[in-house]
């Protein structure tokens, strides 16, 4: 192995650059930098494959940092090995708009794989990425052209290994035995309000055993460079077991505050800065150094994997002559482009099709397009049968000595871990050969929501699936029916809700949920039978809003969606038996409606008609297109569904009785679409 001074020097210059951007900045972490310089020196050069030069290689190594307040430490090594992250780019450590954000953000920083920073995520997300190699090995790798064989590692700390999402994700990863998975567990004993002693005692090995990984500790990880090497090749070679290596370190090593909580969060004193760049052999007054000879042989690694790539990609050319559908599958893929005229298998229909459950309706749209969209994989978090998110040919993704499935198999079964499936499906689609979509119920993906938060601001492509969407499902009652959900998630940035009403607008959401590329989708569908709506269509429910029933003469419009749609349909025959007239707006998603043109949202809510907004949830957020609002702001109640929407008066007549009575208060006022704001919304 022979490490050498220039190995020291290297760590010493990672562990400086933290301490100068975060003095520079007068903010961050420079403590988990300083402690794990030496592991990061020892896998960047010694073990990980990647080509800075092309950040997408589809084959490279992936790397998460979980405990993401430690980015200085990715951001200088991103710098050093020749990504596209300048000397200034470091020197602008969280100031605005720079690439070296206070958190690691994968649409920022070339080299970032996956947006990290609330604890814990990164970890689920590193599982999700391994799965997501080991599945994309199974589909395409053939004997003599291994075209997947990547690994991931992940760094967490002690912060990562306490959130419950974290023991969720490495529960999944023992079971399905993900031999490509390393981790390097940060054993600093450290947290923000202190010595960890204060909170966390536990055995972290015994755990991960118990979670069927296969673990390692190296007891010196601030000096014992060839200890922590021969640990990570111990675990390359278990290939039946994802790895843990317990990497016992000083917080902040070389400071003078080395092994407190004082050095996690805080930039060092100057007095301290001296002092430790003193101690490692470079100039007091000197910033953000980087010898030449540190350059010379990180480029010489980042050289050797631009090889490897060049490598893979004979072999790509090859592989696409050997087997020249396989290949072509790929390489769509890999440019991100969806099969041609793979639209043309989602299903339409008309008002003479039966009522059908949305989920059911989603089931049969999975039925229709999974031989056409092979890259999608489907799951659920223990409630395939309520979710209906497996099609009937299904494989599931399994380690196939289990006997259960295989690695090319495309149903996941998350089990009952809805925080960890949002965010492994953001690992999944970070990969770059997958879109992932995964069910729960809504209500649950609340659970869920740390990492529904991360797709979002990552911009991934991911499908939740979320069932029995309101009181509709009925006897499970008030801890099962989601109220707050919709108005939560809608309020998220860059996050399509979709809550379709019949069948052609169900279609509609699997459409726009897979042709857009860098938004996740939630998709809330009922448990209770929908009617097929006599408007509705593909092309009008992908513009997020259209007229489900028009009337010029209107006295109300009646916006809703889902499930209530229907019963606005219907309460436009009992309000014309009390001689009103009326007309329907369905909103299947607010995200997609607010993009249109105002002239087409105008048309759909024109000036001079007062609008009443329906639907069994929260009311918040719905004066964005209705005068008055009809909803649910208090908890839902137990009991067959038909007897819960009477209780709360979700019925045609319930309907029309609010309907009249927003006529009557608008009449003899001049009113004004929702639609026409003084100022446009920043978004």
């Amino acid at each position: 192995m022979g490490y050498t001074d220039l190995d020291r020097k290297a760590i010493n210059t990672i562990r400086l650059l933290a301490v100068d951007a975060t003095s520079k900045a007068n903010s961050g972490h420079p403590g988990a930098p300083m402690g794990m310089a030496p592991v990061a020196h020892v896998l960047f050069n010694k073990f990980m494959n990647f080509n800075p030069k092309n950040p997408d290689w589809a084959n490279r190594d992936r790397f998460v940092l979980s405990n993401g307040h430690g980015c200085m430490l990715q951001y200088a090594l991103l710098h050093m090995f020749g990504y596209d992250l300048s000397m200034d780019d470091l020197k602008n450590f969280r100031q605005l708009d720079s690439k070296t954000p206070g958190h690691p953000e994968a649409h920022d920083t070339p080299g970032v794989e996956v947006t990290t920073g609330p604890l814990g995520q990164g970890f689920a997300n590193a599982v999700g990425l391994a799965i997501a190699q080991a599945h994309s090995g199974g589909v395409f790798n053939k004997p003599g052209f291994e075209l997947f064989n990547n690994y991931t590692y992940a760094f967490f700390g002690d912060g990562c290994a306490m959130e419950g999402i974290a023991s969720e994700a490495a529960s999944m990863a023992g079971h399905l035995k993900l031999g490509n998975l390393i981790m390097i567990y940060d054993d600093n004993h450290i947290s923000i309000d202190g010595d960890t002693k204060c909170a966390f005692t536990e055995d972290v090995m015994k755990r991960f055993e118990s979670y069927g990984w296969h673990t390692e500790w190296v007891k010196d990880g601030d000096n014992d460079l060839e200890g922590i090497e021969e640990a990570i090749r111990r675990c390359q070679q278990v290939k039946d077991k994802p790895s843990v290596v317990k990497l016992t370190t000083t917080i902040g090593f070389g400071s003078k505050l080395a092994g407190t909580h004082g050095v996690h969060g805080n930039p060092l004193k100057a007095d301290d800065t001296q002092h430790v760049k003193e101690l490692f052999g470079f100039k007091a007054d000197e910033t953000f150094v980087v010898p030449q000879e540190v350059y010379d042989m990180y480029y010489q690694h980042a050289a050797e994997g631009a090889a490897k790539e060049q490598e893979w990609n004979a072999l790509f050319q090859k592989y696409q002559k050997e087997y020249p559908t396989e290949g072509a599958d790929l390489a769509r893929r890999l440019a991100g482009k969806l099969p041609e005229g793979w639209e043309k298998s989602l299903p339409t229909y008309s008002p003479s099709d039966p009522a059908i459950a949305s989920r059911k309706l989603s089931e049969a749209v999975l039925e229709k397009i999974h031989d056409v969209v092979p890259e999608l994989l489907s799951g659920s978090a223990d409630l395939t049968g309520s979710n209906n998110t497996r099609w009937k040919n299904a494989v599931d993704f399994q380690p196939p000595d289990l006997g259960i499935g295989e690695w090319s198999g495309r149903y996941l079964r998350y089990g009952v871990r809805e925080h960890a499936m949002a965010a492994v499906m953001n690992g999944l689609a970070a990969y770059g050969t997958v879109i992932p979509a995964g069910g729960t119920f809504l209500n649950f993906v609340s659970y869920a929501a740390g990492a529904v938060r991360l797709s979002a601001l990552s911009r991934v492509r991911v499908i939740h699936v979320a069932t029995h969407d309101s009181i509709g499902l009925g006897e499970d009652g008030p801890t099962h029916q989601p109220i707050e959900t919709l108005a939560h998630f809608r309020a998220l940035p860059n996050c399509m809700v979709w809550r379709p009403a019949d069948g052609n607008e169900t279609s509609a959401a699997y459409y726009m949920a897979l042709t857009s590329k860098h938004t996740p989708s939630i998709l809330a569908l009922t448990r209770q039978n929908l009617p097929q709506l006599e408007n509705s269509s593909i092309e009008k429910a992908i513009k997020g809003g259209y007229v489900a029933v028009e009337n010029t003469e209107a006295d109300v419009t009646l916006i809703s969606t889902g499930s209530e749609v229907g019963i606005c349909v219907d309460a436009v025959k009992t309000l014309a038996q009390q001689g009103v007239k009326a007309r329907v707006v369905s909103v299947p998603c607010f995200e997609v409606f607010d993009a249109q043109p105002k002239e087409y949202r105008l048309q759909v809510l024109p000036d001079g008609i007062p609008v009443l907004s329906v639907e069994v949830c929260s009311t918040m957020g719905w004066d964005r297109y209705s005068h008055e609002q009809f909803g649910l702001n208090r908890f839902g109640a137990s009991g067959p569904y038909k007897e819960v929407y009477a209780k709360f008066e979700f019925t045609p007549e319930g309907i029309a009785k609010r309907a009249i009575a927003t006529i009557d208060f608008y009449k003899g006022h001049p009113v004004r679409s929702p639609v026409n704001r003084a100022f446009q919304q920043i978004i």
